[in-house]
Formats: C-alpha cells, structure tokens, sequence
C-alpha cells in the first residue's frame, strides 16, 4: 500500500498529526507512507520515524512572486516529485484549499481514493474545496481534540481500529547536541522557557516567567531561552538579565532547535509550536493557557505533561507546582 499524507503547516498542526502517522505505521508495517509539508517544516519530520518520503512546498514562498520564472520552476519541479508516485490513498489533513489543490495533483492508482474531512471541528480552519476535490469526505465530530482528528479520519479512510495510546515518534540528534552543548549551556539540567508566541493574548507576564525561573535557578536548574523574532529576543534578554542562570539561545534552524530542546530537562511554555513540540519529543512539560482552549490542543498525557488554564492567567504557584508534578511522574 502507498499512502500519501498531505499536511502543509503550520508547526503545532504538523506536530498534532504525527500521532495519525504512527496510527497508520502501526497498521500497515509495510505500507509506503508519504508526506507533503511546507519546506520549512522538513527538517522536524526527517527527525520523524515512520515516513518514507518527505515532498517539500513553498506554497507560502510561491504566493508572493506567483508568476516569477523562479516560483513557476519551483511548482514544476514540485509537481513531478508529487507524481512520482501513484497512490493507494491520499489523505488531505489539512482541510484547506491549498491542501485540497495538492491532494487533487497527486496521482492515485486505479483503485486509489482521495480522502478529506466532510466538516470543520470546533476551533479549526477549513474550507470547503477540501470536500469537493476528495472522493471519500469523512465526517468528524465536532468537538475533538486536534491530534484525534487526524488519528480518527485515517483510521476511517483506511479502515482499521485506534488504539487508547498515542505515539510522535519525534527524537532528537544526539550528535547534533553534543555539538551545541557549550553553546547553549546544555551541559547542566535545564528547563526551557518557550514564552513566545506570534499572538499576545496567548503570552503569559514577563514578570512571571522571572519569578519562576528564580525559582527554578534557585533548585538548581538553568534556563534556556529560545526567540523566533526581534521581540521575542528583546524578552529573552530581559528575562535572562535578571536571572542568575540562564542562557538566550541563538536563533537556531529547526532541526537544532529539535535536537536542543530534545536534551532539555523539561519545558514551561505558553500555547505554541515549541511547547506542542516538547509534548511530542516526550518531555515533562507544563502549557500554559489563557485562553480556553486547552481540551482541543493541549497535552493529552496527563502525567508527564499538563496543561492550566485560567483567566486572565496561571499564576507562578500553580505552575511551580504542576512542575513538580510532571517532572516527578
């Protein structure tokens, strides 16, 4: 069987389907699974067990100079590494014209089917040219959490039964880190701080995340700090200036990222793609919400990782002490 996975972006939704993958892994051993994903993307599933064959798009890229002679190469050359292969199943998880566009390009064989989702979910995107290119459109209920969406529309595509636990089948490159450990303090316990986040009403006070990591420096731990952007590098800087150990990480790639983050003793983070990230490389994790919307993307696994919502914020105690717990457990 040749199965194609068809799931663009954004970070935490490519983070959130690698539990349908491992599904389908698990099912069909010697399936041929695919997937297409944003480019800059790539380098997090090639640290993904499970997959064959990784077909990287610059759809984002493509949009801003749609006619230029280079973006027309690009989605040619695109385009035949997409029907290099025809395919028993196509599985649009996005649900999004784009990704409707790409499951519609790909090849099928004789028999094969596109499969979509026939409904939004409750808190997510779609569109519903997603559900007129497929063959086969999948009703999900409405409320589901973002990992068992995907996990219950490629067991319903491909007919076989899910099991209660979910794997990521994420690790990091431990050569990798030892190249970076001096670099980024790596060589004593520390916790990252993933306090960034591309929308303000999912951050929690730059004083909190001071308060606690005095407390975490004063049980022993250092503090990493990590940014995505200029503003969030001006908050790490400014968290770590007032903390006895801390370290602001450079901006690293993904696939350092990955690799550091992986060596990392645990993570607090807000709502975002680094903390959806350390759930699926299995750290202790505390996510932080203000918002409620913990039940559709937050931990599922209660006892290594936890999620707090409150309004208009955790405070620092209730963290601290789901810390202890999920490091402990």
């Amino acid at each position: 069987m040749r199965i194609l996975i068809v799931k663009l972006s954004s970070l935490g939704d490519v983070v959130h389907t690698l539990p349908a993958l491992q599904d389908i892994r698990r099912a069909f051993p010697a399936a041929r699974i695919d997937w297409v994903v944003e480019a800059s993307f790539l380098p997090l599933l090639q640290r993904c067990s499970g997959i064959d064959r990784l077909i990287a798009c610059n759809l984002r890229s493509w949009k801003r100079a749609l006619f230029s002679a280079a973006t027309l190469a690009e989605a040619r050359h695109f385009v035949e590494q997409l029907q290099q292969r025809s395919y028993d199943a196509v599985i649009d998880l996005q649900g999004l014209t784009k990704s409707a566009c790409v499951a519609r390009i790909a090849r099928t064989t004789a028999t094969g089917q596109r499969y979509a989702m026939a409904n939004r979910t409750e808190g997510s995107s779609y569109e519903l040219p997603t559900r007129w290119v497929s063959d086969v459109a999948i009703p999900i209920q409405s409320r589901v959490h973002a990992v068992d969406r995907g996990r219950l529309l490629c067991a319903a595509a491909l007919g076989y039964e899910l099991t209660s636990d979910h794997f990521y089948g994420l690790k990091g490159d431990g050569l990798a880190v030892a190249q970076l450990s001096d670099q980024l303090g790596l060589n004593e316990p520390t916790v990252l701080f993933a306090h960034g986040s591309s929308r303000r009403d999912k951050c929690w006070p730059e004083e909190y995340w001071i308060e606690l990591g005095r407390r975490f420096n004063e049980a022993g731990w250092r503090i990493a700090l990590p940014h995505g952007s200029p503003a969030e590098h001006a908050s790490s800087q400014r968290i770590s200036d007032l903390l006895s150990r801390a370290c602001v990480w450079p901006r690293l790639p993904l696939a350092e990222l990955t690799d550091a983050m992986a060596a990392c003793a645990g993570v607090v983070g807000v709502d975002s793609g680094l903390s959806h990230m350390a759930v699926a490389l299995d750290l202790p994790h505390v996510q932080i919400y203000n918002l409620d919307t913990a039940w559709r993307t937050g931990p599922i696994d209660c006892r290594r990782q936890r999620s707090l919502y409150h309004h208009p914020y955790p405070d620092v105690d209730q963290v601290w002490r789901a810390w202890h717990e999920v490091s402990s457990a």
